[in-house]
């Protein structure tokens, strides 16, 4: 009898329809996002060649999460995550107003462009840190894998796959286009969400079942929390992160690995574009490029969970980070479009497995009620080390050429890889996971 029922396959879970308008506002909001990734750059070129003045587009990209992840996170925490996160896109759509209407008067200078991409990032804190909490909550915690490779894989297509190219045409149309068909496409997205998830979505409300929780509220258990401050709940979030066995190393790694990479991009269109770069590809030959890791990505959103059936996920993250780090040396090494692109099938491929291991880590390692604040804690030391990247490419490309910047990224990740691997064990992971379980055990047990 034993034996049957340990060796019975599991039912399926299907993902439900939260978890399709979760998808669908996904689809088109980072479909947005992959217009401008290709569209912004390239604008900046035109105003500028300097590697310093083009990576400070990058840097106001990336600049907010430095300065409001922690602030974004707390107060997801403390409100409705689905109407903060429809608040953050309605923001997007009037910033992608106000450039169209720039572009339109012809009035794009690069302190417009910064100025928006600053207020642009700001929403975008909001609005993904805000979603990112949102998927436990939509998603079977048995399919969290499943449901994060999705996601993932529906923002490569639409950033890069679909939205880079349609980003090169759109400028040869014309500026205005650029940004206008991102701001009715964040549209959709609040369309999706606004629809498609009804209800409440505060911390708890999905961890216990929701009627456990307005029991809580309707006794009175919660109305302290309101009353909480922002800076303790900030603090809070903080000492969970960084005490933590498993995130600390993860979350230190993907800053180094995170500040590397954004000094390797910011200026990465100038070593590709023009007829004095070294691979010396027009601007939509630069787009068709930019999709090749859109490729290895949607490949690396459907294997993710079959290969973590044949592999644990320390080993496959070691695997994955290392390959993805070393392919980054190619476009110094051979500064051929066709090369290139064939290794950035690899990095896409890689750099999805380890984003929908590390996610769904995540998820699955922070409870419920505190996924705002940490993620928000987390994401602030991930993403704030961009801006800071993003500058230290311009400065590093200006001083002592763009092939330092490139392979310098290759060696700073590459340690990182060691280090992280070194931490985070196979034993670790179990044991926060037990950690984990009983942590949230014991609030829904309080009513908390």
């Amino acid at each position: 009898m034993t034996a049957s029922v340990d060796t019975a396959p599991k039912p399926f879970v299907p993902l439900g329809r939260r978890f399709v308008a979760l998808f669908a506002s996904t689809a088109s909001s980072n479909l947005a996002d992959g217009i401008l990734l290709v569209a912004v750059p390239l604008i900046g070129l035109g105003l500028t060649t300097s590697p310093l003045r083009i990576s400070l587009l990058s840097a106001a990209t990336w600049l907010p999460w430095l300065l409001l992840g922690l602030y974004a996170g707390a107060l997801i925490d403390r409100g409705d995550r689905r109407r903060i996160m429809l608040v953050a896109m309605a923001l997007r759509m009037v910033v992608l107003a106000l450039a169209t209407g720039a572009a339109l008067a012809d009035a794009l200078t690069m302190p417009v462009l910064l100025g928006l991409l600053l207020v642009f990032g700001a929403a975008e804190v909001f609005a993904d840190t805000a979603a990112g909490t949102l998927i436990p909550a939509v998603t079977p915690r048995s399919r969290l894998a499943s449901g994060n490779g999705r996601l993932l894989g529906v923002q490569q297509v639409a950033n890069q796959f679909v939205g880079a190219p349609l980003g090169g045409f759109l400028l040869t149309v014309g500026p205005a286009w650029a940004f206008g068909v991102p701001g009715l496409l964040c549209g959709i997205a609040i369309g999706c969400i606004g629809l498609g998830l009804r209800g409440s979505y505060r911390a708890g409300d999905h961890v216990g079942g929701v009627r456990a929780t307005q029991r809580a509220r309707r006794s009175g258990s919660e109305d302290a929390a309101p009353a909480e401050s922002m800076g303790a709940r900030i603090r809070e979030g903080l000492r969970y992160l960084l005490g933590h066995r498993v995130l600390r190393p993860l979350v230190i790694t993907g800053a180094a690995m995170n500040l590397a990479n954004t000094a390797y991009f910011a200026v990465f269109v100038l070593w590709l574009v023009g007829p004095t770069s070294a691979v010396g590809l027009t601007e939509q030959m630069y787009a068709i490029l930019i999709t090749t890791v859109a490729i290895g990505a949607v490949l690396g959103s459907v294997l993710a969970e079959h290969l973590l059936e044949r592999v644990s996920e320390t080993r496959l993250l070691a695997i994955v980070w290392t390959v993805n780090s070393a392919l980054l040396a190619v476009p110094v090494l051979v500064p051929n479009a066709w090369v290139i692109g064939a290794a950035f099938v690899v990095v896409g491929f890689t750099n999805m497995v380890g984003n929908v291991i590390t996610r769904a880590m995540r998820q699955r390692l922070i409870p419920d009620a505190m996924l705002g604040r940490v993620g928000g804690a987390s994401a602030t030391l991930m993403y704030g080390t961009m801006p800071i990247g993003a500058l230290l490419g311009g400065v590093v490309g200006e001083a002592f050429g763009l092939p330092t910047v490139f392979l310098g990224t290759v060696a700073v990740c590459l340690v990182f890889v060691a280090y992280v691997m070194a931490r985070v064990t196979p034993a670790v992971v179990a044991q926060a996971d037990a950690d984990r379980a009983a942590m949230e055990d014991a609030a829904v047990g309080t009513g908390g």
